[in-house]
């Protein structure tokens, strides 16, 4: 139901052309990625794969029935000593096999193997989910950040460029001096590529967004929300925080790789046991044969009709094998021990990566409490500043250097929050949480 409204969706805005928009929450995105994008749906298809390969390993138990038929034409039949030749001109046969394996250990075995197969691709599943809501929330949030700046940007040119008109002002009635009135300008002029470069952020942030999401590039986004808004977030969210990584989905495949090399070792050990079947077969042959020696009718060939049929076992014991299955069994044990190294040393790095994590969160948590003492301070400097400028009593080297502190508190206090959400997503991930 939620890809069928996804894709009338789609459609209704395809029919907008370049005008279509999409407003979208952080949820919806997620929802949206985790439905559309191809990585997942590539690993909705190997588990569909495998369920298919551990069908193919069950139909080995079944019975195995096959048909055959067959017509011999004899051009030239065998002759005894006296010409007399034997044999049938013409030979028609039918016949039907039937075999079952009654002990077949390796097969039972591989049916093991399937079921671990599986849950590796499961795994691979969820772990492509964990990474790709990771992603989408690094890019949303991205987006808030250059939309937050750029708004602080905004927000700090027209202050610049009232200081502009009041200083112009005052200059043409001979109360400020020409270097006030550059010094202002050359403010006003240095914030504009500032602006610019942002606004080109924000444009690539949102294409990386949409490609995550499978959204046509001529489709136009807005996120909802704003980082300062998030505030609360930011404080409810060291609650509960561990350093546990059982969940890690890169542990969890490592595990399922080394159970899966464990499941084959078996099967390849299996290969050297006795395997048990049972058979039948069932044939209907007809042959045109010759009046012989004068025996029998005259008058022309007759069909004799033939229908044997045979049933049985059979044992079959492996003994000798050119040390090939030795071989392969020490292949796999070496593997064995090659990824066992390797999830050691991997779990040593996750839990590098986690104790990591951990410190950016708390360093970008107390990176938000003191940006926000700095932003209330530069706000009130600024103000104490201006009104020295207007009354004549400060310098437009202090209204200037007021002013770019205050942007400069406001941008580091986004830039914090930002780092806590990123922090918070990353740990997530390597948390092995899915939402």
């Amino acid at each position: 139901m939620k890809k069928t409204i996804l894709t009338l969706c789609f459609a209704t805005l395809g029919l907008w052309g370049a005008a279509a928009q999409m407003r979208l929450t952080l949820g919806e995105a997620v929802d949206l990625a985790l439905s559309e994008n191809p990585t997942i749906k590539v690993a909705e298809l190997e588990i569909e794969r495998f369920d298919y390969v551990k069908r193919q390993t069950w139909g080995n138990l079944l019975p195995q029935l096959s048909a055959s038929g067959s017509y011999q034409r004899s051009i030239v039949k065998s002759e005894m000593r006296g010409g007399i030749s034997f044999g049938a001109d013409n030979t028609f046969a039918v016949q039907g096999d039937l075999s079952l394996p009654l002990f077949a250990p390796q097969i039972y075995r591989t049916m093991k193997l399937n079921d671990t197969q599986m849950a590796a691709a499961v795994e691979a599943a969820r772990g492509s989910r964990i990474t790709l809501v990771a992603e989408v929330k690094k890019a949303f949030y991205n987006i808030l950040l250059a939309e937050q700046s750029l708004e602080v940007l905004r927000e700090s040119q027209a202050t610049v460029q009232r200081t502009v008109d009041d200083t112009k002002l005052q200059y043409d009635n001979g109360l400020a001096s020409e270097y006030d009135l550059l010094t202002a300008q050359v403010q006003l002029s240095n914030l504009h590529p500032t602006i610019l470069q942002t606004e080109t952020s924000i444009k690539l942030a949102k294409l990386l967004l949409k490609m995550y999401l499978s959204i046509p590039e001529d489709i136009e986004i807005e996120v909802e929300g704003e980082l300062d808004g998030m505030r609360d977030q930011v404080l409810a969210g060291t609650d509960g925080l561990t350093a546990d990584v059982t969940e890690n989905s890169d542990l969890r495949t490592l595990e399922l790789q080394q159970e899966l090399l464990q499941r084959q070792l078996k099967v390849a050990n299996a290969n050297r046991l006795p395997t048990l079947g049972a058979f039948g077969s069932a044939t209907y042959t007809g042959n045109d044969m010759e009046p012989f020696m004068g025996m029998g009718s005259t008058d022309g060939a007759k069909f004799f009709w033939t229908h044997p049929i045979t049933v049985g076992v059979q044992l079959s014991v492996p003994i000798f094998a050119g040390l090939t299955k030795m071989n392969k069994s020490r292949e796999i044990k070496n593997q064995i021990k090659q990824i066992s190294l390797q999830r050691t040393y991997a779990e040593q790095q996750i839990n590098v990566q986690m104790q990591s994590a951990l410190n950016d969160l708390l360093t970008a948590r107390e990176k938000m409490f003191a940006q926000e003492q700095t932003v209330a301070q530069a706000r009130k400097a600024y103000s104490i500043s201006d009104t020295r400028y207007r009354a004549g009593a400060g310098t437009i080297l202090e209204l200037n250097s007021a002013q770019l502190a205050q942007t400069q508190a406001q941008l580091n206090y986004s830039q914090a929050i930002y780092d806590y959400l990123s922090a918070k997503a990353e740990y997530d991930r390597i948390a092995g949480k899915e939402r």
